[in-house]
């Protein structure tokens, strides 16, 4: 109740100093209620705001505080955490390319085997077709040089006969076919 009756009582003082026609901050009469208000109202916000807002808000700076700080340990965990997680995974990657690089050369050597092994079995198949073919070749020769023989035993049988209008014998031919062979 008394808050009702200073509200009263401050209208009244209000409508005095309209009537009286000045500012009422500056009625010196009014000046010890003012200083009084002043006073209570400043204990009251004084004691609202150290009992009350201040404990409130550093409280909640406090909470703010710890959150952060609990964030950047969290943070450095989970960075360190990553870190582990890169260096195992770089780990299994050097492993995984050392492991290609040898299954890569196994294969390679592998293939080179192979390959010889086939290169051997060519070589060896075309080294009896080409002995084959020299064989043939070197038949053809004898054969050709046979028939030139032959042939040239017939044309000298003939220039021989027609020179001297007599055939000569098998024997005189061959040694003059020897002779020139020589």
């Amino acid at each position: 109740m008394s808050l009702s009756a200073v509200i009263v009582a401050a209208a009244a003082a209000a409508e005095d100093a309209a009537e009286a026609g000045g500012l009422p901050q500056l009625d010196m009469s009014t000046w010890p209620s003012q200083l009084f208000w002043l006073a209570v109202t400043f204990g009251i916000l004084y004691w609202l705001m150290a009992g009350r807002f201040l404990p409130a808000i550093g409280g909640a700076i406090e909470e703010r505080r710890d959150r952060i700080a609990d964030d950047l340990d969290q943070a450095s965990d989970f960075k360190r955490q990553a870190d582990e997680a890169e260096d195992a995974y770089n780990q299994s990657l050097a492993d995984a390319k050392a492991k290609a690089q040898s299954i890569a050369a196994d294969t390679r050597a592998e293939v080179d085997a192979e390959i010889a092994e086939m290169q051997v079995e060519t070589d060896a198949k075309l080294q009896e077709k080409l002995d084959a073919a020299e064989a043939r070749i070197a038949e053809m020769k004898e054969e050709a040089t046979a028939k030139v023989d032959e042939a040239a035993a017939d044309a000298t049988r003939a220039i021989v006969e027609r020179l001297i209008d007599e055939a000569p014998t098998d024997d005189a031919v061959a040694r003059a076919m020897t002779n020139i062979a020589r």
